[in-house]
């Protein structure tokens, strides 16, 4: 890629420097493509996540997180990962922006899997001892219900809808159903001998389920929730993830350090990939290039190519890496870019990135009870410094239609009676 320079002539009008600075800033941005993705390893051993890009496969910062560190799972907007501490029983919030943990939130005895649902509003968590799942509010960042399931949940996925969250019972060898809307358990369905990963089609139409002591995959009709077939796959398969088009499985057979690679299409194993020893997580990037796979006993993680099906880079991370769950982030960067002024931790904007709606969640209230209980006007601004939306919002919790917005970074300002109050930027992608 060639280098590029800006050359900014500033003629004593700041405003006309500031865009000159953020076009391009923007410009850099999108030269470089703008997709961050991460991997997120949870180090069992050592009380730590080592997050990796996935773009050169090196370990860029390690992460202080709770007790024993299990299972994680990155939101759909890419800017939080949630990781459970079995032995403490929290979940950690790490905010993928500044690779700090966020917040600590206190859950059910033993939590192993965890999964956000796709609009990022709940996260669900399996607490093993328990045998509940616990449903996590992530505005507030506190358990606002608890689900009664099978005895000793362990993992979790959620259909793409998220209109139900899939939950492997290991001691009840069965999968139970919650409807996300009630939090209630709506079906049950019987699968093989402790089972363990479990993921959903892109399409919604099957779930999978490995059994650790079956050595197989279930498959789970999603539409009328009863196992219509299994799979054989390698010794004790622990963790499962899916490529991004649906015709790929991913298994870590973790007692003889293989992970079997499954066709969708024919449910057959067409694969078999000698990785480190006794591999649990695995997840895909995004592109489906690339599968990473969270080797305990190596400590160290494999990268498989997906085109050759072998291993093409190991990296070597902290003690007992696990990483049940979704591991990986991908999140459009904004980092490099300076917002017009400061960042106020009063106004949570969601989803970042956004898409049609955004959310806007206002904490002003805090300071000055009279703000919440009136309104504020918000706007935004293009890299330009032009104003494109301006609306006098009311309360806590407002949705803005930004459908008409293309795909780009974009700024905004919260200005009340007091003047402005927040400012901060996000990016929108169709």
């Amino acid at each position: 890629m060639k280098r590029m320079r800006f050359y900014i002539v500033c003629s004593g009008l700041e405003g006309v420097c500031l865009r000159a600075v953020w076009v391009g800033l923007f410009l850099i941005l999108v030269t470089n493509n703008g997709l961050g993705q991460t991997a997120y390893i949870t180090n069992a051993g050592s009380n730590t996540v080592s997050v990796i890009n996935v773009a050169n496969n090196t370990v860029i910062t390690t992460i202080h997180v709770g007790i024993e560190p299990y299972g994680v799972s990155a939101s759909n907007d890419g800017s939080k990962v949630y990781v459970t501490n079995d032995i403490d029983s929290s979940v950690s919030v790490i905010n993928t922006s500044t690779n700090t943990v966020s917040a600590t939130i206190s859950v059910g005895s033993y939590p192993i899997g965890i999964v956000v649902v796709p609009d990022g509003s709940k996260v669900y968590v399996a607490n093993y001892n328990d045998t509940t799942v616990g449903v996590i509010n992530t505005i507030t960042n506190t358990v606002t219900d608890i689900i009664h399931v099978m005895r000793k949940p362990r993992g979790l996925c959620v259909s793409p809808d998220g209109s139900k969250v899939y939950v492997s019972n290991d001691f009840f060898n069965s999968v139970s159903v919650i409807n996300t809307a009630t939090n209630t358990v709506v079906a049950t369905t019987i699968v093989g001998h402790s089972p363990k990963g479990i993921i959903a089609t892109p399409d919604g139409s099957k779930v999978y389920v490995t059994n650790v002591n079956s050595n197989s995959v279930s498959i789970i009709n999603a539409l009328t929730n009863i196992e219509y077939s299994t799979i054989h796959v390698g010794s004790q398969p622990k963790g499962i993830a899916i490529s991004p088009d649906g015709t790929t499985l991913y298994v870590t057979n973790s007692s003889d350090s293989t992970v079997s690679i499954i066709s969708t299409i024919t449910n057959t194993v067409i694969a078999t990939i000698a990785v480190g020893s006794y591999p649990v997580g695995v997840s895909v990037s995004p592109d489906g290039s690339k599968v990473y796979v969270a080797n305990q006993v190596s400590n160290n993680v494999s990268v498989i190519n997906t085109t050759t099906n072998t291993v093409s880079d190991t990296i070597n991370v902290q003690g007992d890496p696990l990483s049940f769950g979704n591991f990986i982030s991908t999140h459009i960067s904004t980092n490099g870019i300076p917002s017009p002024g400061f960042e106020s931790d009063d106004i949570t904007i969601y989803p970042n990135p956004a898409n049609t709606i955004l959310n806007i969640h206002s904490q002003l209230g805090i300071r000055n009870p009279s703000i919440n209980s009136g309104t504020y006007e918000l706007g935004i601004m293009d890299v330009m410094g032009i104003e494109v939306y301006t609306e006098i919002l009311n309360g806590i919790d407002n949705s803005i239609d930004i459908s008409n917005l293309s795909n780009g970074v974009y700024f905004y300002q919260v200005n009340t009676d007091k003047g402005i109050v927040g400012k901060g930027k996000f990016v929108v992608i169709k």
